[in-house]
């Protein structure tokens, strides 16, 4: 397990509500954040979703993926339930980081779909990893968690650390057709529990 420590906090006012914004360090002082409404250390059955960075989606508003409606919807879900979670991880294009995720976008422009552009650039089809989220999660003595996900190799990550999931699916219901081939790729070849 990696070793992770706070390393910043504060309250962040945000469009979807205002959330306490904890900055965490890794061993190789990577910067990742947790954004918390109310108490949630040493409970049970917390709201929880674990997102990782998508640049190009969440800041330069690309229409191939779906990552920033995920990411706006989980914080608009954990502020109406008053009480919730959002680790946000900094592990760009499923862990390829952002130059070699616009690799892989560049074949995809010839026709592969995002699994195979990965595997391509000798990459795997999903590079992400999750002991991180699990650091943070038992550094705040989280028992169990709802997970808003529809990645099954989040939920087994987080069952093989010990951490009860109960899955909440998480989809978006209107998106650009761009955005819609990439869901099915990610349906059709990584078991993504989506429609």
């Amino acid at each position: 397990m990696k070793k992770i420590k706070i390393y910043s906090q504060t309250q962040l006012p945000t469009v979807h509500g205002s959330f306490e914004c904890i900055v965490f360090h890794d061993n190789k002082k990577n910067e990742h954040i947790a954004m918390v409404k109310g108490d949630v250390k040493n409970s049970s059955n917390v709201l929880c979703r674990i997102h990782s960075e998508c640049l190009t989606g969440e800041v330069l508003s690309s229409l191939k993926c779906d990552c920033k409606h995920q990411l706006d919807l989980a914080l608009q879900e954990i502020q109406k339930k008053g009480k919730g979670i959002l680790l946000y991880l900094r592990q760009e294009g499923r862990g390829i980081g952002l130059g070699n995720k616009i690799k892989a976008y560049s074949l995809q422009e010839k026709g592969y779909d995002t699994v195979d552009a990965n595997l391509m650039l000798g990459f795997p089809e999903d590079g992400r990893q999750y002991d991180l989220a699990i650091s943070i999660l038992q550094l705040m003595n989280v028992q169990s968690v709802e997970l808003m996900t529809n990645n099954p190799q989040k939920i087994n990550a987080l069952k093989n650390s010990g951490i009860q999931v109960l899955q909440k699916k998480h989809q978006i219901k209107s998106l650009p057709n761009e955005a819609k081939i990439y869901l099915k790729a990610k349906r059709d070849r990584m078991g993504h529990l989506v429609s």
